[in-house]
């Protein structure tokens, strides 16, 4: 008698793999997650090529980077998942547009300076929508060349 053992392997889902206007909140966490990372890895750069007087203002920078980057991706994850619902259209980069947008906003905010704000918000809701249309359309940066 041969005993046969099935092994269900969950693979994680990635930002793209989930349904537009839809887990909000899974897709929420990932662009938390990868904001928090890109914030770890700038905080490392910033404070290698600008020294802190201690370890205790490296730490403080190292934070408040990190916090900021994790709370655009947050704030950027939602609100593109929420515009999508909002507005009935999934896949309309203009959901990308207002989630980058909205980004920009929060880092205005944060600054302090409006010009910051604004200037963050088309920028980072232009360059979100660029990358939608691209995933949309099959754009590729770099990568052997399809057959």
């Amino acid at each position: 008698m041969f005993h046969h053992c099935v092994l269900h392997v969950k693979s994680k889902m990635g930002y793209w793999d989930l349904q537009e206007g839809k887990d909000c909140v899974e897709k929420t966490w990932i662009t938390t997650k990868l904001g928090t990372a890109l914030g770890l890895v700038g905080s490392a750069y910033h404070i290698v090529a600008f020294q802190p007087d201690s370890a205790i203002q490296a730490v403080q920078r190292a934070t408040n980077g990190t916090v900021t980057m994790a709370a655009l991706g947050a704030i950027f994850g939602m609100t593109t998942c929420l515009a999508a619902q909002a507005r009935d259209a999934p896949d309309d980069p203009v959901n990308y547009f207002i989630g980058g947008c909205a980004s920009g906003v929060f880092l205005g905010a944060r600054t302090h300076s409006a010009m910051t704000g604004t200037t963050a918000c088309i920028g980072l809701g232009t360059l979100a929508m660029f990358t939608k249309v691209g995933k949309m359309e099959g754009w590729r940066l770099a990568g052997p060349p399809r057959m």
